[in-house]
């Protein structure tokens, strides 16, 4: 089944709201796969690819229209303590990309007609570390040594064809400033999302400091927040858009509190339709969800989002035939 290529997605932030998909990994966990170790879903693009390629799946048939693709932790070091060599590393990375492309043409043959996007995802030095640290930074490394990490599956990433980077997670804006240097010359359009507590990131510098570099740097063509209750994003949003004078990416958690220590998430969930359009009214025009948002709250967002209808004319009406 053939379909027109998806426009640019930049050009669709232009034009108004696109709505990203949810956590893959309570996706993947939904569906029975034990995603209980260091590499986190990564582990299944070498153990069950086709769970990623449904799972996408799910979100697009769901209202997504950009699906952020399973290398949040696929990293060439967290594949080496597996016994996988750097080639075999770099084909599953890449991979990453063509599971969420398989599941945009499944869509399609499904009878999703709307335009589709795929984001590849980068997690911070952190999600390799897996012991709680993306959500702390100061990992106690250089910016250069950052870059370093970064950069040699961001090229890996740039080079399977995704519509757009997905610089996520990001706790610290020290590693935000050594992912914009990383991916300079890759010729792939950013988005650059912190973690946050409130009004600063998760290593305590303010959020008019860390969006400050997204307003600098070409390659962005959205900055935000992802990975944070709610309440942080409210405020985040705002913010975003007055330093950074770009469209808004804002794909929080449910809103339970994940404790890293016992690896659990404890309380109540907080995400609702309302908040949704805060975000887009503030300038947010990337929404979605991310840890413990599944595909049902991914419906909801795009029902709250989409275009309103134009009522029928009725005989009489002004300009009715």
């Amino acid at each position: 089944m053939s379909s027109a290529p998806s426009p640019r997605l930049a050009d669709a932030l232009a034009a108004g709201t696109v709505v990203l998909d949810g956590g893959l990994s309570n996706q993947l966990e939904a569906a029975g796969h034990d995603l209980g170790d260091a590499l986190w879903s990564a582990r299944l693009l070498a153990e069950a690819p086709e769970a990623v390629v449904e799972a996408h799946r799910r979100y697009f048939e769901a209202g997504a229209d950009v699906a952020i693709t399973a290398s949040y932790q696929a990293t060439f070091e967290g594949f080496a303590r597996r016994g996988i060599g750097p080639e075999r590393a770099a084909g599953l990375i890449a991979s990453s990309v063509e599971a969420a492309r398989t599941a945009a043409r499944r869509a399609r043959a499904g009878g999703v007609a709307r335009p589709l996007w795929v984001a590849a995802s980068a997690g911070p030095y952190g999600a390799m570390l897996a012991d709680g640290s993306e959500y702390r930074g100061r990992y106690g490394l250089t910016p250069a040594e950052l870059e370093r990490f970064h950069r040699p599956r961001l090229e890996v990433l740039a080079a399977a064809g995704p519509d757009v980077l997905a610089l996520e997670t990001v706790p610290d804006a020290d590693e935000a400033r050594a992912l914009l240097r990383a991916v300079r010359g890759l010729g792939t359009p950013v988005w650059l999302s912190y973690t946050v507590d409130g009004a600063r990131t998760r290593a305590g510098q303010r959020l008019e400091e860390a969006f400050a570099l997204a307003a600098e740097a070409e390659e962005v063509i959205a900055a935000g927040v992802n990975c944070c209750t709610p309440d942080d994003a409210d405020a985040a949003v705002a913010t975003a858009a007055r330093v950074t004078g770009k469209p808004v990416v804002v794909y929080p958690n449910s809103g339970e509190t994940w404790d890293a220590t016992a690896r659990a998430w404890h309380g109540r969930p907080a995400f609702t339709a309302d908040r949704v359009e805060r975000w887009r009214a503030l300038g947010a025009r990337l929404i979605g969800g991310c840890c413990r948002v599944g595909p049902d709250t991914i419906e909801v967002i795009a029902r709250t989002l989409a275009p309103a209808a134009p009522s029928p004319r009725r005989r009489g009406d002004p300009e009715a035939g």
